[in-house]
C-alpha cells in the first residue's frame, strides 16, 4: 500500500508530502490544477521515463520519494536478487536533474531505471496515461483466471497443483530417458572398446595403495643390491691378494706361542691377537652379502610397470584404477542391460506423461468453466458503466505442455455490435478502457499482484448514474486493495475514503499546485463545486451531503 509521497520541484509543485490511507483515495481539483503533475510525479517513482521538462523551472534537480508498507513474496524475491534489504517498508527514491539525468534509489540501495519499474509495477497498477496494468499483458491472463477459479472452486488450487506435480514428474522422467538414450548411443559405438579395458582392467586388478607399495619395494630391492657391492668391496679390503687377515693374525698369534721363555712376556700381544683374529673373523661373516632375488625384483617392477602404464592410459591415478573399472563396467552392464533399462524408462515416461495428460485436460474443462463464469460476472457489470454494448470473452487455445497445463488464455472484448472480439489494449482506449479495467478488477480482485491501484480519467465522458456506478465498484475494489482515483465526477467523489484536494496557486511570477486533504465542510464544499461549477448553491450543497457515503 502506497502510505507517502513526497514531491519537490516537480513542474508546478514546489513541495508537497502527501500520506495516503486504505481503501478510496480521491483526488479532485479544477481543470488544469495540476492533477496530470501529480500522476507524472508518481510514474516518476515508479519507474517511468524521465523528461527533463519535468524539473520545476529556474531549479537544478527534482526528486519524488513514494513509501510503501508492504511487499509480495513476488516482489520480496525481487529485492533479494538485487540486493535490497526489506524490513516491511519499501521507500523508492527518484531524482532528476535539469540536464535530464536521473538516479533511483529503492530502500537507500542504488538501482537502475530498469530494476525500478519492474519493483514499482508489482507495487501499483495504473489505469491512465501512465498505464501499466498487468491484465494489459496477455501472459498474465492465464494466471488471472487461475486466481479467479480457485476463489469459485474449492478443488482449483488442488488441480493446478497436480498438473504441476505431474509434469514436473513427466518431464523428469522424459530426461532420464533421454540422457540414457545419449548414453547408449554413445557407449553402444564403445563397447568393443569398453570389453577390452574392463577385461584388462579385471585382470591387472590394481589394489589402493598399491603402487606406493610396490615402488617401495622396488626402491628398497635396488638400494640392497647396491648394498651387497658395497659389502663386497669391503671384504675384499679385508683380504689383500685374496689373503685372509684373520688367519694370518691367528697364524701370528700361534707362532708367538712358541717363546721359550717362561712365563712367555708375549702372552699379552697373543691374548690380544688371537682377539683381534675373532672379531675379524666376526665382521667378515656378518659382511658376507646376501643373494637377491633378481627374479623377484623383475616381477616387481613388471608390476609396477604395467599399473603406471594402465593408468597413463585412462588419464587417472594409479589409485583411481579401480574406480574407473567399476564406471566402465556400469556402462557396459548399461549396454548389456539396456533393453530393460530402456523399456522401464519408457512405461515410466509414458505412465507420467498420462497421468499428466490427464490433469492437464481436467484442469482445462476447469478453465473453460472459469472463464464462462468470468464472462458472465464481467458481462453483468458493463451495463451500469456505459458499456453496455461491449462484450467479453476468455480464448483458450492449445500450447506447449508446461507445469501451466497445456492452455493458452487471452481477454477478448469488443466494445460495439459486429465488431470482433480483440486482445483487450486494442480494442478500448481513454475511459472505455478505464472502465473495463475497472469492471474486470472488480471481479478479479486482486489476481494480478499490486496493492494499489490508480485510477485516471475513468469518469470520462459518463455522468449521472453511470458515474454511481463507477464509483460503487471503485468503493468495492479499495475494500480489498488500496485504491487512487481522480475524477472530475462528483458521484465517485462522495465514495472516498480519504479527499483530496489539488488547487493552483499564483502569487506575483510564480505559481504553485498545492494538495491537501479536506474534510467535513471542506469536502462537502468541493463536491458542491464539482456540482455546480464556480457558484455554490445551497441545491449541490444539499446534493453533496447525499453523495457523501461510507
Amino acid at each position: 500500500m502506497l502510505t507517502g509521497l513526497t514531491i519537490s520541484n516537480i513542474v508546478l509543485i514546489e513541495k508537497l508530502n502527501l500520506e495516503f490511507g486504505a481503501g478510496l483515495n480521491i483526488l479532485t481539483g479544477e481543470t488544469g490544477a495540476g492533477k496530470s503533475i501529480l500522476m507524472d510525479a508518481l510514474a516518476l517513482a515508479l519507474g517511468a521515463r524521465s523528461d527533463a521538462g519535468l524539473v520545476r523551472h529556474g531549479c537544478t534537480n527534482a526528486s519524488v520519494i513514494a513509501e510503501f508498507d508492504n511487499a509480495s513474496p513476488k516482489l520480496q524475491s525481487l529485492l533479494v536478487e538485487n540486493g535490497i534489504e526489506y524490513d516491511g517498508t519499501l521507500i523508492l527514491r527518484r531524482t532528476l536533474s535539469s540536464d535530464g539525468k536521473s538516479r533511483a534509489w529503492v530502500n537507500d540501495t542504488p538501482v537502475s531505471i530498469k530494476t525500478l519499474k519492474q519493483i514499482g509495477d508489482e507495487l501499483v497498477e495504473i489505469h491512465g496515461q501512465f498505464a501499466n496494468h498487468t491484465l494489459l499483458n496477455p501472459s498474465s491472463h492465464r494466471d488471472a483466471l487461475d486466481v479467479f477459479g480457485a476463489a469459485y472452486n474449492p478443488e482449483y488450487s488442488s488441480l493446478l497443483c497436480r498438473v504441476r506435480e505431474t509434469y514436473n514428474a513427466y518431464h523428469a522422467a522424459q530426461y532420464r530417458l533421454n540422457e540414457l538414450q545419449k548414453m547408449l548411443e554413445k557407449s553402444a559405438n564403445e563397447r568393443d572398446f569398453l570389453e577390452h579395458n574392463v577385461n584388462e582392467l579385471r585382470s591387472l586388478n590394481v589394489l589402493v595403495g598399491e603402487e606406493d607399495e610396490l615402488a617401495e619395494k622396488r626402491t628398497n630391492m635396488m638400494n640392497a643390491e647396491k648394498d651387497s657391492a658395497i659389502l663386497s668391496d669391503a671384504i675384499a679390503a679385508l683380504n689383500p691378494r685374496g689373503e685372509s687377515v684373520y688367519e694370518n693374525i691367528y697364524t701370528a698369534a700361534n707362532i708367538l706361542l712358541r717363546i721359550k721363555t717362561d712365563p712367555n712376556p708375549y702372552a699379552e700381544q697373543i691374548d690380544a691377537l688371537y682377539s683381534a683374529a675373532q672379531i675379524l673373523s666376526d665382521a667378515e661373516e656378518k659382511l658376507s652379502p646376501t643373494e637377491i632375488d633378481t627374479i623377484s625384483l623383475d616381477e616387481i617392477e613388471e608390476r609396477l610397470f604395467a599399473i603406471r602404464a594402465a593408468a597413463r592410459k585412462h588419464r587417472v591415478p594409479a589409485d583411481e584404477l579401480p574406480k574407473k573399472l567399476e564406471q566402465m563396467t556400469e556402462q557396459l552392464n548399461a549396454i548389456e542391460n539396456s533393453d530393460v533399462e530402456l523399456k522401464k524408462l519408457t512405461a515410466e515416461m509414458i505412465e507420467t506423461e498420462k497421468e499428466f495428460q490427464s490433469a492437464a485436460t481436467e484442469l482445462t474443462g476447469a478453465r473453460i468453466s472459469a472463464g464462462e463464469q468470468l464472462r458472465t460476472k464481467i458481462l453483468a457489470e458493463l451495463p451500469d458503466l456505459k458499456l453496455g454494448n461491449a462484450d467479453f470473452m476468455v480464448a483458450r487455445t492449445d500450447t506447449a505442455a508446461s507445469a501451466n497445463g497445456c492452455d493458452d488464455i487471452v481477454f477478448m472484448i469488443k466494445t460495439n455490435p459486429g465488431m470482433p472480439f480483440a486482445p483487450l489494449h486494442r480494442a478500448a482506449s481513454g475511459g472505455e478502457l478505464a472502465r473495463l479495467m475497472l469492471a474486470m478488477r472488480v471481479v478479479l480482485a486482486n489476481g494480478g499482484g499490486a496493492h494499489t491501484f490508480v485510477f485516471d480519467e475513468i469518469d470520462t465522458g459518463i455522468s449521472g448514474a453511470t458515474a454511481s456506478a463507477v464509483g460503487q465498484r471503485l468503493n468495492r475494489l479499495a475494500r480489498s486493495s488500496q485504491t487512487l482515483v481522480i475524477t472530475h465526477s462528483a458521484q465517485v467523489a462522495g465514495f472516498a475514503d480519504k479527499h483530496f484536494k489539488i488547487a493552483k496557486y499564483s502569487s506575483n511570477s510564480t505559481t504553485t499546485t498545492t494538495v491537501s486533504e479536506i474534510i467535513g465542510d471542506d469536502r462537502i464544499n468541493e463536491i458542491a463545486r464539482i456540482i455546480s461549477g464556480a457558484e455554490i448553491t445551497p441545491e449541490s450543497l444539499a446534493t453533496a451531503r447525499t453523495l457523501i457515503k461510507h
